[in-house]
């Protein structure tokens, strides 16, 4: 077998390759997304409540979250490029195939198999990025906005083709896109980018206990966060309908509010991914963490127009909160396994997803609405705004780093 070689750097530019990687963010997040909108109209057709069809997206959740460590893995050991074509053919073939199928066990199986292959993206392409970045909090602030670009297109793409088309249309045309994207990719990096072919981003170092303490509340806020952008983006298209029926009278018209809102909180990322090449990582995650809790409560009692502003405030927090995290990853972990390491990160962010679901389910159909399941968001809030206070500031990072031992 020939050995894969690392190319110069100058036969892939580093913005060339981001912006394969940023648009790669953005089909793994409009591919996941497409659910939450299509299963308004799926639940017609399939004679399904809301609550009942929902589940059948448990199996692509967890799948997202568990094949997260061996994608990570095989970036680290094979290749990351290798894995970004499989990401991009994979995940095209799993939503045609979606688009295909005639029976809600059918669908399960092939929004599973959109897990899997979205697994890929998180712990690889972040990877990637993170490799050579000067300003890597700017860089994942954008790359993230693409990310939320997405959820935002998918609300939109899926609310417009099946009203226009046909719900199969809705995963069909986004799987054919991606299909397309690996071709792109495959001809525009025709080569593996090793790490050691590009300036690495080297971790900050931290002795044990601060390293320890780093890990909890990065632990912590992925959990929450994991568990509430999960719930918030498979709930918002259903609260719009229950609560915005003078402005949401089809698919199409909830499609456009919801894109409406996420594509306005996605700007968060870009702020919140400046700020922190300007600030300390503490000062920008405090009030990020810090807002989430009230702004979820609040959004329980709301109705109307306050509720197209509340649910904006809501994502514009959730969605900072995630360039944050990954910045902690890409400023702690050494290079040569971050991979391995945003794929642990991705593993408890899904893992704690794969919750969301049947929690949002039942809640809602204990209630017959989601004043209970945004209660109960608030209070994972809580918790990471509560282990937020305990990151350390610049001072206490110089203070825990390890002292060179002295010649004897």
């Amino acid at each position: 077998m020939t050995a894969i070689t690392a190319a110069p750097i100058a036969d892939v530019k580093p913005s060339t390759l981001n912006r394969l990687l940023n648009v790669g963010h953005w089909m793994d997040h409009l591919a996941t997304t497409i659910f939450p909108v299509a299963v308004l109209e799926l639940a017609r057709v399939f004679g399904m409540d809301w609550n009942q069809l929902l589940l059948y997206a448990l199996g692509g959740t967890i799948a997202f979250g568990a094949f997260s460590l061996p994608a990570g893995w095989l970036g680290d050991r094979w290749s990351r490029r290798g894995m970004m074509l499989v990401f991009f053919f994979g995940i095209g073939g799993a939503l045609i195939l979606a688009g295909l199928t005639s029976s809600p066990i059918e669908l399960a199986v092939a929004l599973t198999l959109i897990g899997v292959f979205a697994a890929i993206y998180h712990p690889v392409g972040l990877a990637m990025l993170a490799m050579d970045s000067s300003n890597v909090g700017r860089t994942l602030g954008v790359n993230g906005l693409y990310g939320n670009f997405g959820i935002a297109f998918a609300a939109l793409i899926t609310g417009g083709l099946t009203w226009l088309i046909s719900w199969r249309a809705a995963f069909i045309a986004p799987g054919l896109l991606a299909i397309a994207l690996g071709f792109l990719f495959w001809k525009l990096v025709p080569h593996e980018i090793k790490v050691g072919g590009r300036k690495s981003v080297a971790a900050i170092p931290v002795d044990r206990a601060m390293g320890k303490r780093i890990f909890f509340i990065l632990a912590t806020t992925t959990i929450a966060g994991g568990l509430i952008f999960t719930s918030t983006t498979q709930s918002m298209p259903k609260v719009f309908e229950e609560n915005l029926g003078a402005l949401t009278g089809s698919t199409l018209g909830i499609g456009v509010l919801v894109a409406g809102v996420y594509v306005l909180a996605a700007i968060a990322q870009l702020i919140v991914g400046s700020l922190i090449d300007r600030f300390s990582l503490r000062s920008v995650f405090l009030p990020v963490a810090l807002a989430q809790a009230p702004l979820l409560l609040v959004l329980g009692w709301a109705s109307d127009w306050s509720l197209l502003v509340l649910a904006f405030a809501v994502m514009f927090a959730v969605f900072g909160q995630i360039p944050i995290n990954d910045a902690m990853v890409a400023r702690y972990a050494p290079a040569e396994w971050r991979a391995r390491a945003y794929a642990l990160r991705y593993i408890m962010s899904f893992g704690a997803s794969a919750t969301a679901i049947p929690m949002v389910a039942w809640l809602h159909a204990q209630n017959g609405g989601f004043r209970e399941v945004f209660i109960v968001l608030a209070l994972f809030a809580a918790a990471s705004g509560i282990a937020a206070l305990f990151f350390p500031g610049r001072q206490r990072l110089i203070a825990a780093a390890p002292q060179p031992q002295a010649a004897e």
